[in-house]
């Protein structure tokens, strides 16, 4: 089958690789039809991370089901499914707590596993024709049969759900005003489902006219951070009071304006533009170690974080990758029903064999590159 690997520092290629197979009985055979390039995606394109070269890519994916193992008993040849990013088990304690992110027993000695990512398993990617899926009956989502909401539900494997999640990190309550840092694919989802779930008024922070523009479109009140500091406009926007939540939806490759990365400048940010008591959501990327950090810090790990004045101001913060499991099911009914439209995100559509360009016009922030799906 086709597949986009991964060979080094922004270098990918589509190139014929085994077929995907069942593996385990309750494994299932999934024929991709749409899959998405995220934004965590490039930490490994740039070579950020410590994926291993030949590594599928792909964590963004839906199909229909093509092949299931004598061990799965719910889903059946034809099915239309979505598949979290995150790959769980379903029975360790973890999972049967809804902490399906943070699976004990997918990828030992990791809380955690995911399709085509480093350090989260053995798992080959979607951005291929086919994808094997561990733990079907647990994993898939059944979708609506058709192509109706095909680019509402491609969203449903990772940033809506991680959107959404930032805004509960954050304990946002309808009535709230919420900061939402960059206006990456993540957080415009955050933005939108803070609008959804009843914020007051939702501010994002990014510097790329498309994205601001997007965030303007769903209602948000964009914030250039090239044209000055974000807390004082965050202040002048809220007349002196900050807001009650914010959501980190950039991470640790954070820049300033002039592209100089600063690890906890979003933190930093969001301490001093968040009210006191209030809260914050992190569901921006930030790894155990970066050897190729850009301080000795990060490099292991670790940011310079002020937590005197958090905790002086009794803020609260929620960090993590997102339970999908604990969000998809009602997303996906929220989009039948036309309560939210996450597509309006989607800037390109392309074939397989177009994502090694797709990669490095998302890579560059090239204008109008929001958000890139493919469709194998």
């Amino acid at each position: 089958m086709r597949a986009l690997v991964y060979n080094g520092p922004k270098d990918v290629s589509v190139v014929d690789v085994p077929d995907a197979t069942i593996e385990a009985p309750t494994d299932a055979i999934v024929r991709i039809t749409s899959t998405n390039i995220c934004g965590s995606d490039l930490h490994m394109y740039e070579g950020r991370t410590t994926v291993e070269q030949g590594k599928v890519l792909g964590h963004e994916n839906m199909g229909v089901v093509e092949e299931v193992g004598a061990g799965v008993t719910r889903l059946k040849k034809g099915d239309r499914v979505s598949l979290p990013f995150n790959i769980a088990c379903g029975h360790c304690r973890n999972c049967q707590r809804g902490s399906t992110a943070f699976c004990l027993e997918v990828n030992p000695g990791f809380a955690g596993g995911a399709y085509g990512y480093a350090d989260m398993g053995p798992y080959d990617g979607g951005q291929a024709e086919h994808l094997r899926v561990p733990f079907a009956d647990f994993n898939a989502l059944r979708l609506p049969q058709g192509t109706e909401h095909e680019l509402d539900f491609t969203m449903l494997s990772d940033i809506l759900p991680t959107g959404w999640h930032g805004t509960r990190l954050a304990g946002m309550e309808p009535g709230d005003s919420v900061l939402v840092i960059g206006a990456g694919p993540v957080g415009l989802m955050a933005a939108l489902s803070a609008k959804v779930q009843g914020a007051d008024q939702v501010f994002v922070v990014d510097q790329l006219p498309d994205r601001l523009a997007l965030a303007e479109q769903i209602g948000a009140t964009p914030v250039d951070f090239s044209k000055g500091d974000v807390v004082d406009q965050v202040m002048e926007l809220t007349k002196g009071v900050g807001v009650d939540r914010g959501v980190e939806a950039v991470g640790w490759q954070a820049h300033d304006h002039s592209g100089v990365e600063h690890p906890a400048g979003t933190l930093d940010t969001l301490v001093k533009a968040v009210r006191a008591t209030g809260g914050i959501g992190v569901v921006g990327v930030f790894p155990p170690a970066d050897p190729n950090g850009p301080d000795e810090l990060m490099q292991e790990g670790r940011i310079a974080f002020p937590f005197g004045e958090f905790f002086t101001k009794g803020q609260t913060m929620g960090t993590g990758q997102a339970d999908v499991k604990k969000y998809n099911r009602q997303l996906r009914d929220l989009i039948i029903a036309d309560k939210i439209q996450p597509s309006f995100l989607v800037s390109h559509e392309m074939s397989l064999d177009d994502a090694v360009d797709g990669y490095a016009r998302f890579d560059a922030r090239e204008h109008g590159y929001t958000k890139i799906v493919l469709h194998p």
